[in-house]
């Protein structure tokens, strides 16, 4: 009976003894790549290792062992290792037998918050940056050596630790893993784009090249019917990512606690405000009741400050309701009744129309006004119900020191705003491009496939739709990704040029009516629908600035212009002439106009009246940096419905 059972179990258990089997060696901890959840390996490579193992008819057994231990396994012909998932550089391939590309990443540099951002290579000379040995960093480094200080590390997880420790300045690591450790190491920041592009790679042991050619074949296969895009979507589509439960559980309850403690202090300080209040509350009704009594005093005293309100250089008049003069100290009181005072905003100043309003409503009037280039605050109060007081202050240098104050503000707040969206714009924004290059890529291969296996299976149908309109869709959608992630970029360089000053001494002599001829080729597009007229002085004005810069600020004007004008009956007229040892450039249209609450924003970063259209807010704002830069003025006069005219003032060059 005993050898019986003996030769049952042998007869069972000989199919799975006949089958071959592939040891697989992993060492990951990333998500979605691999990693071990519950005592259960799981991710993108041992699911695609399994799948292939099926189609070659082997067994799969995955075998946990450090990187560099696989790694000095994968190089030994006597090891039980058989094949490794390893990042491999663009374009460098490594000594060992490798399969065709599984998944794209990249590494770039991570430093402490608050570093200098890395831009490029350069910026490594002479920093301690944190190297894993024997990763896809090391292997790229060995045929481009650079000038830093290496230091070698084994993982990752060693490398941040030293830059928390300041043992090194930078980490080179690949996305896939910074992408986990970040979390982990708060005080850690992505610094650069992607220094390096790679692939993952199926690596075999030395002897197994046979191996790795059935491998390729089943790669191949999956590719070509489908699924192994679909284990890309479901390991790495939106929000499919895997996520440590703990530690965000963890954060959750520390931010929860943080809420509680600053609600409790709003509460406490809620109260010591409300306490606050009462005793100012007590405080005016005594300060009332104190100025009730002092009311007499001053009307004593007020005899005494005529002769100073006489004397004080702004102009002080008091009017009844039917504009009779019953005091003024007779300073600037003309302006009141000149043609050329208005407000600000152009609009004409009626003083009797001004004066009946704060009559009726009994409330204040303060306006900016315009004389003659001067800028003017006028105040008009009410001191009964017949009488109002009428003051008027030139304001020209206060209203120039706040442009200028709120310019600066602007622009201080713009330059840190842009480096920091520009920098986390821009790193997806390469991903999605590299990634829509691959799946066109892919597409493109896949298409041949798709023709031969509908001849095969007539009723085939990819996503509800025939194979080849599913693979014009795909295309289609490709290139609407890529566009957009264009857009994006478009956006973000605006974004930076608008707070990036231009280094003047890099300037050379520009003709101005070269300047018109190339920004209308460049934008015939768009004029073919205008009446576009120029008038170009003879010999063409010469300005000392960037050619390039001033195509930018004419093709966005004219741009403008078109947007703002009807295609039927469209005009827009462009002149250059010489005016004062002044070169002057304008550009004239019959469109919209602009009422003057625009016009008064209109060069604000982000303001724009197009954002329905995709309009982004930062071409005029660009437009008036490169002017300010090349010491120009431009000058906007615009009404609704009457057209637009802006001109610009360069100072004229003598020609060569």
């Amino acid at each position: 009976m005993k050898y019986l059972l003996l030769i049952l179990i042998t007869i069972v258990s000989s199919p799975l003894l006949a089958q071959e089997s592939i040891v697989f060696g992993v060492h990951s901890k990333t998500a979605p790549l691999e990693w071990r959840n519950n005592g259960v390996d799981q991710g993108f490579n041992i699911e695609l290792i399994n799948r292939i193992g099926q189609l070659i008819d082997k067994r799969i057994i995955v075998r946990r062992k450090s990187f560099q231990q696989l790694l000095k396994d994968v190089h030994d012909p006597n090891s039980d290792i058989d094949v490794i998932a390893v990042v491999s550089p663009v374009n460098v391939d490594r000594k060992l037998s490798q399969s065709d590309p599984i998944y794209a990443t990249h590494a770039k540099a991570y430093t402490l918050q608050g570093k200098a951002l890395i831009n490029n290579w350069a910026d490594l000379v002479g920093k301690r940056v944190a190297i894993k040995k024997s990763a896809f960093v090391d292997v790229y480094l060995s045929g481009y050596p650079q000038n830093f200080k290496r230091v070698d590390v084994d993982l990752y997880e060693t490398g941040f630790q030293q830059l928390i420790n300041n043992e090194v300045d930078v980490v080179i690591a690949e996305s896939f893993v910074a992408r986990r450790l970040l979390p982990l190491y708060p005080s850690v920041r992505s610094s650069s784009d992607a220094l390096i592009y790679g692939a993952f790679n199926f690596v075999c042991n030395g002897k197994k090249n046979v191996l790795m050619n059935q491998i390729n074949d089943a790669l191949r296969q999956l590719k070509l019917s489908g699924e192994y895009d679909k284990l890309v979507n479901k390991w790495f589509g939106t929000g499919r990512e895997k996520v440590d439960l703990t530690s965000t559980q963890q954060r959750m309850f520390s931010v929860a606690i943080l809420v509680a403690i600053i609600s409790a202090i709003g509460m406490i300080y809620t109260g010591f405000i409300s306490a606050s209040l009462r005793r100012h509350t007590k405080a005016l009704d005594a300060e009332l009741i104190q100025r009730s009594r002092i009311e007499v005093e001053i009307s004593e005293l007020s005899k005494q400050f005529q002769s100073v309100l006489d004397g004080i250089p702004h102009g002080v008049t008091i009017v009844n309701q039917e504009l009779q003069r019953l005091w003024s100290n007779d300073n600037n009181i003309h302006l009141l009744v000149s043609d050329e005072f208005y407000y600000i905003d152009n609009r004409s100043f009626i003083l009797k129309t001004a004066v009946l309003d704060v009559l009726s409503s009994q409330k204040s009037f303060i306006a900016d006004m315009l004389f003659q280039q001067q800028f003017w605050q006028l105040q008009i109060h009410p001191i009964a119900t017949d009488q109002v007081v009428i003051l008027l202050e030139e304001s020209t240098e206060q209203h120039r020191l706040r442009q200028a104050n709120e310019e600066a503000s602007r622009l201080a707040s713009l330059g840190e705003l842009s480096a920091g969206i520009a920098h986390e714009i821009n790193n997806p924004t390469g991903i999605i491009v590299h990634a829509v290059s691959l799946f066109s890529a892919a597409i493109k291969d896949l298409t041949p496939a798709t023709v031969h296996y509908q001849k095969q299976n007539p009723f085939w149908l990819v996503a509800g739709l025939q194979p080849q309109v599913a693979m014009e869709e795909l295309n289609h959608s490709c290139n609407t990704i890529e566009e957009g992630a264009k857009r994006i970029s478009r956006i973000v360089n605006d974004l930076k040029r608008y707070a990036m000053p231009h280094i003047a001494n890099e300037y050379t002599q520009v003709c101005l009516n070269d300047v018109v001829q190339v920004a209308l080729r460049l934008t015939a597009n768009q004029t073919k629908y205008h009446q576009i007229t120029t008038m170009l002085h003879e010999p063409g004005p010469r300005i000392k600035g960037d050619d390039q810069q001033l195509h930018q600020v004419l093709i966005n004007l004219i741009q403008n212009a078109c947007h703002a004008c009807s295609q039927q009956s469209g005009a827009i007229v462009i002149e250059t002439h010489v005016e004062d040892n002044k070169a002057i450039l304008s550009i004239v249209d019959n469109g919209d106009g602009m009422n003057s609450a625009t016009l008064k924003r209109i060069t604000e970063p982000f303001f724009t009246t197009r954002r329905n259209q995709g309009g982004s807010g930062l071409g005029l704002s660009v437009c008036s940096r490169i002017i300010k830069e090349h010491q120009g003025e431009m000058q906007m006069l615009s009404s609704l419905g009457k057209g637009t005219q802006i001109r610009l003032t360069f100072a004229l060059e003598q020609q060569d």
